[in-house]
Order: C-alpha cells, then structure tokens, then sequence
C-alpha cells in the first residue's frame, strides 16, 4: 500500500484568551493518500480553518505534529498550495502577472516557469485575458485565475478555505466543476474545507465530519455514486447523493 502524503497525528490546538484556555481542535488523526480529495465539514466554529492553517504550516499546534511525505511540517511550504475564499488578485498587476506572483516570491520566475503559466491560462480559458486586469473579468474567471496562480508553483498539495462561497450560486456549480476537473487532470491532493453540505459530497472521495469543538473527528465517509459522468454537476444527480446529504446533515447535528 501507498504512503500516506499528508499525515495528522494527534493534532490539538488550544487558544489562551481572557477568559481562559479554550480547546479548539481536540485529538485529530488521519492519512491522506496521493489522488485524494477530501473534504472537512463541521459545525459553524468549530476548528475546521484552524485544522487546513494548522497543515499549511500556517498555525504550529498545541501538541501532534504534521507529516508531508513523512517530513514534518515547521512553516509554510512549496509543497503545499493554499486557495482562500477571496481570490487576492491584484488589481493593478495583469492576470499574467498575477498567475506569476508566487513564482515571483519563491524567485522561482524564469522562461521556463513562464512558459508553463502561459500553458496553464490557455488550457484553463484564460490565455485571451492574460493582459486584462481582474477587474476585467467575472468572478468565476478571476477565482480560475487565482487557482492557476497556485498551481503555477507545482505544489504537491491543494488546501481550499471555503474557496467558492464568495460567488453567487450558479457561478458556485460551475466553477467548483472547473476547477474539480482541473485537480483531477493536474492529479493533484486536495483538501477543501466547506459549509456547503452538497459541495463537499460532490466534490470529494471522502468527506471528514468534524464534532463541535473541541473538534473531533466524528465520521467519515467514503462516497460512492452512480452517475455517468464524475463532475460534481453530475454527481449530485446520482441517487445515493441525498442518503449522503442526509446522514451528514444529521451528524453535524446543527441547532437553528
């Protein structure tokens, strides 16, 4: 069997505030193989950010360590690309620019790392619009245009913080179909935390289910759906998609 790339083992994290010591995340463990989307949902508060900033190398936790490719995680790394909920486009820098950023940053920018941005934005639909400004373009356009950034510096790993909730609903299928496709073409490990019940399952291979805090891991689900085509459009037509909706929905056991 494959080696796990992304390890967690034995991740907590407690916060020191005024009012004392609050335990966020509790006794976390769990193995990530190379191919994987998975993705984390929980209740509203309840560490899940905390958990994707904590294997970023963003957040050092209270105790348990992280492992990438059985090296473990001190500070943010190559190897690891991270997509917020706002896409952090600079308005003033071109789309071409912008894919380059990171590039820049890691002083990793040459004809060759170029010429591969260049070959992401024209696979991806963007190559018509390098030398717009974001401004130019729609909102699912600019968070392609974010994702192409990330993936310009090759990482290993792909961490999505609520990556498409600042779009509107439709955009929000349509996008979040785009850049599923694009992962799974680039084989890329994937990680996305979600609010979004449906979005997790169509999305993922696996969906964790987080408790409230201090968050434990409650369950996880392997999903297996029928459909013709395996696009997250498509798989929220398959019949078993509503057992999953419901079954989730119910463990996160949310009080409104």
């Amino acid at each position: 069997m494959q080696d796990a790339v992304v390890k967690l083992q034995n991740i907590s994290m407690k916060y020191h505030s005024l009012e004392g010591e609050i335990e966020a995340i509790g006794n976390i463990n769990y193995d990530i193989y190379k191919g994987e989307f998975v993705s984390i949902v929980g209740p509203s508060g309840c560490g899940k950010s905390t958990l994707l900033s904590i294997i970023a190398g963003l957040l050092k936790p209270s105790s348990g360590k992280v492992l990438i490719n059985n090296e473990e995680v001190h500070g943010p790394s190559s190897k690891i690309g991270y997509m917020l909920q706002k896409d952090h486009l600079f308005e003033w820098r071109t789309i071409l620019q912008n894919a380059m950023l990171g590039l820049e940053i890691q002083n990793k920018l040459n004809d060759e790392s170029k010429k591969y941005v260049i070959e992401l934005l024209d696979t991806y639909g963007l190559e018509q619009f390098k030398n717009h400004y974001p401004r130019q373009l729609s909102g699912g356009m600019r968070q392609r245009a974010a994702l192409i950034r990330t993936l310009a510096i090759k990482p290993e790993i792909l961490l999505l913080d609520e990556a498409f909730s600042a779009l509107d609903y439709q955009t929000r299928l349509a996008v979040s179909d785009e850049i599923y496709t694009i992962l799974k073409k680039e084989n890329k490990t994937a990680i996305i935390v979600t609010h979004d019940i449906s979005e997790a399952i169509a999305m993922a291979d696996k969906v964790i289910v987080l408790s409230h805090r201090p968050a434990v891991i409650k369950n996880i689900h392997k999903i297996n759906l029928t459909c013709s085509s395996c696009t997250p459009l498509c798989k929220r037509e398959a019949p078993e998609f509503r057992y999953y909706f419901n079954m989730i929905w119910k463990e996160l056991d949310i009080h409104v």
